[in-house]
């Protein structure tokens, strides 16, 4: 049988909608590894979870046979679930419909598991929106400013 071999490592962010109510920092912990759990779960390495009451970072092994799609869908799917039952809070709540998945090199990989684990700390200087335009011009990515934060 023939073997297929990848190392393919995402950067993956998400964000809640903007009617959603933020997510209580005593529960973000307890999210986070839930998530880990939902990448394992889709046979997925995970390596880092961390985010902050508005927005969830994760840096991924990818396997070779699931899709970065399939995989944010069970991400943000049953994470959104899971958060309703853990408290009447969340009974609206809800991600955006969209995604970033970046690419990440093996050099810098440590660099990322430091900046997912510093979020907090981060967003003491920088807004959420202005981090992820950065990341779309960082990668060349097009987008409409009107619609990639929109719900």
């Amino acid at each position: 049988m023939p073997q297929s071999l990848c190392k393919i490592h995402l950067h993956i962010i998400f964000h809640t909608k903007t009617t959603s109510p933020m997510i209580k920092e005593e529960h973000l912990k307890r999210l986070h590894q839930y998530i880990g759990q939902l990448i394992k779960v889709s046979g997925c390495d995970v390596i880092c979870v961390g985010g902050t009451g508005d927005h969830v970072h994760s840096l991924v092994m990818l396997n070779n046979t699931e899709t970065v799609a399939h995989l944010v869908e069970e991400m943000k799917r049953n994470s959104s679930r899971w958060l309703k039952t853990i408290s009447s809070a969340y009974e609206g709540f809800a991600w955006q419909g969209g995604y970033a998945a970046l690419s990440v090199s093996q050099s810098q990989i440590d660099t990322v598991i430091a900046y997912i684990e510093n979020q907090t700390e981060h967003h003491k200087k920088q807004s959420f929106r202005d981090e992820y335009l950065q990341f779309l011009q960082l990668y060349k990515i097009n987008y409409d400013e009107r619609y990639v934060l929109s719900d």
